[in-house]
């Protein structure tokens, strides 16, 4: 056994006797970010940042216009006294129409499917963006029980990918992706309430690890900051807000007492049954609605305007409450908790989670909001057993089902923390306990993806 010149046994210098040649030096990981050109790609996602910015929130402020439009404006223009209760129905019928129409018929296929979760598949092209627009804002304006943040991300992906191949011609697929994730970090900057929380989530979603993980996050994080700042401008200028996810006047939270971290166990186990159930549910559904399209996506259509319609009957709450998102209705059933009684909390919760998975199915949007609504209705419901108050079952409920349906946990937390400002991060080590308790539940309940070759017949290993 040889010593080389350091001394330790079994190494060779570059003057070893045997003629070794010297080991190659490592590859440096860091070299992208050192190198000339990705200053520029810092500017040009700072440059992007802003126009993608003022789409995202010409689109949040179509959908925002139009909800009350169809749903107020439009009957009483009708000649009809207030919103009849079977209003609902035709909304959804046309939003059916309009969203298969445009997913058969344009490129792109409408953007994602939101039943298969939260997925970055690279910014789609400029010519798949219309059909994105067009199925999305069918969607969301008319009533599904679908978010935002999807449509948003391709938006925001596609166009600044398609503006960074146009003002440098030959650039390479890395820096375009650099760019399109950029683009869709700045699209959903204020959405989630912090663009911090829109970073983590894209970095979740992209699975990128390592040095990568901070030559694609530090321009997303850059065009991300200018785009909160442009939304909170735009949001001032015009008064519409900054249609951002955020509660305000939030109860103050006790510290955390041993039977709530026991709840944490609970509603974290029942949050990734509940989201399993949904999204296994919402797949079979889509299944079924990818032979026939169209007719099928209409008849999803109005399986959500008839629970809306009997929510309202058997209620006497508007339909409104059960239909579109839940952004919205999330700080009104959080502050207004008082106003429903369990038996109005658990049909909202039964007639909301179905209206998702036929929304999951068929029509175009993202999985989040819904998914923090039921999440929060079911704290809600069970702040009145004793051991749990309200805040802290709120956070629990939004982190655990977030992670359920999106199995993200670090953006789960983020959201249901971020969600109660102060006082979220009081109830932290909770929402952690219920988050970590429904991500493990929903990996264990969802069936391992087979093997590429292998036969449905062929036995499993152990």
């Amino acid at each position: 056994m040889s010593v080389g010149p350091t001394g330790r046994s079994g190494s060779t210098g570059p003057g070893a006797p045997d003629g070794t040649p010297p080991a190659a030096a490592p590859p440096d990981p860091y070299g992208p970010v050192r190198a000339h050109g990705y200053a520029r790609v810092l500017l040009t996602a700072a440059l992007i940042g802003f126009p993608v910015c003022l789409v995202a929130f010409g689109f949040l402020a179509a959908v925002h216009a139009l909800e009350p439009l169809l749903y107020d404006d439009l009957p009483h223009a009708l000649g009809l006294a207030g919103t009849p209760l079977w209003w609902p129905l035709p909304m959804l019928a046309v939003a059916g129409l309009l969203t298969g129409l445009a997913i058969r018929h344009l490129p792109g296929n409408g953007g994602h499917e939101p039943a298969e979760g939260l997925a970055l598949g690279g910014p789609p092209a400029l010519s798949a963006l219309p059909g994105v627009a067009l199925a999305s804002l069918a969607s969301l304006a008319f009533g599904a029980v679908l978010g935002p943040e999807a449509p948003l991300i391709a938006l925001g992906g596609g166009l600044a990918a398609a503006a960074g191949r146009l003002t440098r011609r030959g650039t390479d697929a890395r820096t375009v992706a650099a760019v399109g994730a950029a683009g869709s970090f700045a699209a959903i900057s204020a959405l989630l309430g912090s663009p911090l929380v829109g970073a983590f989530l894209l970095m979740e979603v992209s699975g990128v690890a390592g040095p990568m993980l901070g030559m694609m996050l530090v321009p997303g994080l850059l065009a991300s900051g200018i785009g909160a700042l442009v939304f909170t401008g735009l949001g001032d200028w015009t008064g519409l807000g900054t249609y951002s996810l955020t509660l305000h006047d939030v109860p103050r939270a006790a510290e955390p007492t041993a039977p709530e971290f026991g709840w944490a166990l609970v509603i974290g186990v029942a949050a990734a049954v509940a989201g399993t159930g949904v999204r296994r549910f919402a797949l079979f559904l889509k299944g079924r609605v990818a032979r026939h399209r169209v007719p099928a996506t209409v008849l999803m259509g109005l399986v959500v305007g008839a629970l809306a319609v009997g929510f309202s009957a058997a209620t006497g709450k508007p339909a409104q409450e059960l239909l579109f998102s839940g952004q919205s209705a999330l700080g009104t059933l959080f502050h207004d908790s008082a106003g429903y009684s369990v038996a109005a909390l658990l049909l909202l919760l039964l007639g909301k989670g179905l209206a998702y998975c036929a929304s999951l199915s068929a029509f175009r949007g993202g999985p989040i909001f819904p998914a923090l609504f039921l999440g929060g209705s079911g704290g809600v419901v069970l702040s009145h057993l004793p051991g749990l108050s309200l805040t802290p079952a709120f956070a629990m409920g939004v982190g655990a089902m977030a992670v359920a349906m999106l199995r993200l946990p670090m953006t789960s937390v983020l959201m249901a923390t971020l969600l109660l400002g102060r006082d979220g991060l009081t109830v932290m080590p909770l929402v952690i306990v219920a988050v970590v308790v429904g991500y493990v539940v929903t990996l264990r309940l969802t069936p391992a993806p087979a093997a590429p070759g292998r036969t449905a017949a062929a036995p499993s290993a152990a």
